[in-house]
């Protein structure tokens, strides 16, 4: 399958006052290729912290980071946004969907940035929207839709860029059990699918579970590694 993410001997250190607060305390794990790994972990445990990290939204203090080969640590800014557009998703909490605009424009809007032409954006964004179950709502506006089919958008449009790698912060925070447990479901059938590799952050032990692999977080290290769901 081959690795696509390694972090080795990660930390990272804040100042509090005169304190130094260790956020991560020597974390080190590999993903494979087409894996689905939960990072699981209670409030100031260090699991965003990480996520961050591995996203390229934080530097670490210390440690290594690669990802689809690159040095994460390494780059700068402008290389960091150019990483990110080419290899990886982001799928959050709150959905971010511009009010505005219709489903399939908010799949879309991704693609602008990667000069592609108006019809092939919305034939991408068509075809994503149908994947995760949403042919008949393109044209509806986000205040026309369900919590959980604006959270089905907001994983399309990570999924539009055909992301390497998609990472998920607390992606069903705002859904209730049943609707969390669908779009889990749903995030599963698409990376086996398109053999693309999902890390999602949660506090939530039975959405961890839909995972191949659990990471458990505690004050900054990784405490154990279980195994979740099989393929």
């Amino acid at each position: 399958m081959g690795k696509v993410i390694t972090v080795n001997d990660l930390y990272k250190l804040y100042r509090v006052g005169d304190s130094r607060v260790r956020a991560l305390d020597g974390v080190s794990f590999t993903v494979e290729r087409g894996e689905f790994c939960s990072i699981v972990g209670t409030s100031g445990s260090g699991k965003s912290t990480l996520l961050n990290m591995l996203a390229g939204l934080e530097k670490p203090t210390k440690g290594e980071i690669i990802i689809a080969g690159e040095h994460m640590e390494n780059k700068n800014e402008n290389q960091l946004v150019a990483f990110r557009r080419r290899h990886i998703g982001f799928i959050f909490q709150s959905f971010n969907l511009l009010p505005t605009l219709s489903a399939l424009e908010n799949v879309a809007l991704p693609l602008t940035f990667q000069g592609i032409s108006k019809k092939k954006r919305l034939e991408a964004a068509a075809e994503v929207l149908d994947l995760v179950g949403l042919s008949s709502h393109k044209n509806h506006k986000p205040t026309q839709m369900s919590g959980g089919q604006q959270q089905r958008v907001g994983i399309a449009r990570a999924l539009v860029v055909q992301p390497e790698i998609i990472f998920a912060d607390e992606p069903t925070g705002n859904l209730d059990s049943h609707t969390s447990s669908e779009v889990m479901e749903l995030m599963r059938e698409v990376i086996e699918k398109k053999n693309q590799t999902l890390v999602m952050v949660t506090h939530d032990d039975h959405l961890a579970g839909f995972a191949n692999r659990i990471f458990r977080i505690m004050d900054g290290k990784i405490t154990s590694i279980e195994e979740g769901r099989t393929r």
